[in-house]
């Protein structure tokens, strides 16, 4: 597998791209060698625009609605993952350091949350979108955020973190978050979608609390395919294996998919390219999005979603996988099993969801005590909370219990 490298123009720094006036060419040559570059293809005319009052994820939809492609570049755009945004990035802002204080749990905000509790100083670690990091000992209160994350020189550098996770191998801890460039299309869905560059990369650090430095220091390097729109990964081993497990992203695809592809053992590259796991609507609880009247960036985009997988073990051995949706209720958890135990499948999906009132990006952890937990984000009208949740494995099903903070 060649390491990546990007061909820039100099006309387009920080783009970390090619623009190229031939959009089917580039996309072709992208295909054939898509290692080598990133192509810019040009924008067009995206999905209808949402009605004024409609459901919406990613941002208010503005009054007197129109189309994309109709509007000035930069105006009356979603704020949110996937959201369109001007052709020139503006150079990062100095932001002060944020306050550290200590809160509880239900006085954060926050998507995706992931606990990783570290043995060693009986320190439990909160991250998730946003890359902030929290530390608590008791679940409840929770101090920080603490800046860890270092991305100096990379094009990664000033750009907005989702989906962070926390892993440990062997003696170092790696750090999985998903990072954009949306000033570069990657492909254009007519009708439908700009496809902005989205990859889950992989930083890494000698201490649970960093600093996290990019564990491939080439700053235009990616580490899945650049023609595919990659969010949410996560690591999983097996037989001496990691896998990135991710999220194609539906946008890009219209039926979202959950992938996996092995990597390296120093993790730096993958050894072959992603294998498909499985379809967001081969799900019965995940629903088309216009179905179910749910518009995302202010456009009426049809397809299924496939968000935050996360794989676990019953304690019988039953391989499963978390992973969310968007359903009756607007956001939901799910889980697909493997009947073979491993993650080549096939897998299967539950009939319902896990957790559907519009919560999920679930990931289960141990206290150090031995008990399984469930942290998810759930959306009461309140915007995006952590919670924390008893659950059972002892079986062949994961059973949800109890809310305890």
């Amino acid at each position: 597998m060649k390491k990546g490298k990007l061909i820039l123009t100099a006309a387009m720094l920080p783009l970390l791209a090619v623009s190229c006036k031939n959009g089917a060419q580039c996309q072709n040559e992208c295909e054939k060698n898509r290692d080598d570059i990133i192509v810019s293809v040009p924008r067009g005319e995206q999905a209808p625009p949402a009605n004024p009052g409609q459901r919406n994820f990613g941002g208010m939809i503005p009054s007197g609605n129109r189309p994309r492609a109709q509007r000035p570049q930069g105006q009356g755009q979603g704020q949110g993952q996937g959201a369109q945004r001007p052709a020139m990035q503006m150079p990062p802002m100095q932001r002060p350091a944020p306050q550290v204080r200590t809160v509880s749990l239900k006085e954060l905000s926050m998507s995706d949350p992931f606990i990783y509790p570290d043995p060693e100083t009986k320190t439990y670690w909160l991250t998730g979108t946003g890359g902030s990091l929290y530390k608590s000992t008791d679940l409840e209160m929770w101090t920080g955020p603490y800046n860890v994350i270092d991305l100096s020189g990379t094009w990664m550098q000033g750009n907005f973190v989702a989906a962070a996770e926390i892993h440990k191998f062997g003696d170092k801890f790696y750090y999985a978050g998903t990072w954009n460039n949306h000033s570069v299309c990657i492909e254009q869905v007519p009708r439908r979608y700009n496809v902005p560059l989205n990859q889950t990369q992989l930083l890494v650090s000698d201490k649970v609390d960093g600093p996290y430095l990019p564990l491939v220091k080439d700053s235009l390097f990616c580490l899945g395919p650049t023609t595919w729109d990659i969010i949410d990964g996560t690591l999983y081993e097996e037989n001496d294996t990691i896998y990135m497990v991710f999220v194609h992203e539906w946008t890009q695809l219209i039926d979202g998919t959950m992938a996996y592809m092995p990597l390296s053992k120093d993790l730096t590259h993958r050894l072959a390219e992603p294998t498909t796991i499985f379809r967001a609507s081969e799900a019965a609880w995940s629903k088309e999005m216009n179905s179910i009247g749910e518009a995302t960036f202010g456009m009426k985009m049809p397809g299924w979603v496939t968000d935050g997988p996360q794989m676990f073990r019953t304690e019988t051995g039953r391989l499963g996988m978390l992973w969310s949706s968007w359903g009756e209720n607007r956001y939901a958890n799910g889980i697909a099993w493997s009947t073979s135990g491993s993650i080549k499948g096939p897998w299967i999906q539950e009939e319902v969801s896990f957790k559907g009132d519009n919560s999920g990006h679930g990931m289960l952890f141990k206290t150090f005590e031995g008990q399984l937990l469930y942290s998810v984000h759930h959306d009461g009208g309140t915007g995006r909370k952590p919670e924390i949740w008893t659950v059972d494995a002892s079986g062949d099903n994961l059973i949800l219990g109890k809310r305890i903070h």
